[in-house]
């Protein structure tokens, strides 16, 4: 099977705690409206699923469709912490996670109880590429460059991500070195608990290459601070100088997602606001500008069309991690 085709994988994960509820299921009004709406985020500040969460909130505020949610992060293994505490918070209609497609994953690599099969799918918001991303003080000043010391030296060019194992910053270098030529079982792989920390270890020259999001990086880029090498999109993508993998003869495509989804056994009443209220932001045009400056291709699915693409997620990564010895 080419790379390419199995790239649509990975989402989300569990570990679950014991604790108290946030809030309880409040209510609003028919609207959409939601007033004391919490946004959880399974990683730290700075990575994927933060920069989103937080870039929805102001988009409400901004377009005055609701009050903005308050955004707190609850990291650890792989986004399966914060799936366990949303599981946990059984029939809050107040609460949502913002998660992707590395906790399916993680679900398995970090075999946890709990799945994102158990939530309450809200929405499906958006894909985006990856990117090969360097220091600006890197003697690193093409992919080209990048790739000929790593076929030579797998293990000793470490690459960092922003995923644990089978999530999808993890995966793409995987699937980018099998395309190359490379063993994947020799490559190097620095896992790092979201954007922010692998922001960091690239920066100070603790790994030789990231591969992450793009739009977590967005502003360090523009601020001549990261440098982008290749992106994993089919096609260039906009304001950004850099070249797709294909175009530098390597055979592989990935596109990540992102989406909301709430704890189980929400009443159906608070499931819907929850969906009118997304639904809302996402025909925003202030939405839509978010979207251009990240560098996020819309991909919106609502409701059961989003609880069926979770489920079929769900049995692929299972599929492809069992073949990679990761499940």
């Amino acid at each position: 099977m080419r790379a390419r085709n199995w790239l649509a994988v990975l989402a989300a994960a569990a570990v679950a705690l014991l604790v108290p509820p946030l809030l309880s299921a409040g209510q609003g009004d028919e609207s959409g409206d939601i007033s004391g709406l919490r946004v959880m985020v399974p990683n730290t500040p700075g990575g994927g699923y933060d920069v989103t969460a937080r870039t929805a909130a102001k988009v409400m505020e901004d377009a005055k469709i609701n009050t903005a949610p308050e955004v707190f992060n609850l990291p650890g293994a792989g986004g399966t912490v914060g799936l366990g505490r949303l599981v946990n918070e059984r029939g809050n209609g107040k609460l949502v996670m913002s998660m992707g497609l590395g906790v399916v994953g993680s679900v398995y690599t970090n075999k946890s109880p709990a799945s994102l099969t158990d939530t309450t799918p809200i929405v499906k918001l958006l894909e985006e590429p990856n990117i090969v991303v360097v220091s600006r003080n890197s003697p690193y000043r093409t992919f080209d460059q990048l790739l000929a010391d790593w076929r030579k030296n797998p293990g000793g060019i470490p690459v960092g991500g922003g995923s644990s194992p089978g999530g999808p910053d993890h995966l793409a270098p995987m699937l980018m070195a099998d395309a190359a030529g490379i063993n994947p079982q020799q490559v190097n792989y620095i896992s790092y608990d979201g954007g922010g920390e692998l922001l960091a270890s690239v920066l100070g020259g603790k790994v030789d290459f990231g591969v992450s999001g793009l739009g977590e990086y967005r502003d360090q880029i523009e601020a001549g601070e990261l440098r982008v090498l290749a992106v994993t999109s089919r096609e260039r993508v906009p304001a950004v100088d850099a070249p797709t993998l294909t175009e530098l003869g390597v055979d592989m495509e990935f596109t990540n997602w992102r989406g909301i989804v709430a704890p189980p056994d929400i009443p159906d009443a608070d499931r819907q606001r929850l969906i009118t209220l997304f639904t809302k932001m996402r025909n925003s045009p202030q939405w839509r500008e978010a979207l251009v400056r990240n560098g996020w291709t819309d991909a919106f699915a609502s409701g059961d069309r989003f609880g069926d693409f979770l489920r079929a997620e769900n049995q692929q990564v299972a599929r492809i991690l069992g073949r990679l010895g990761l499940a």
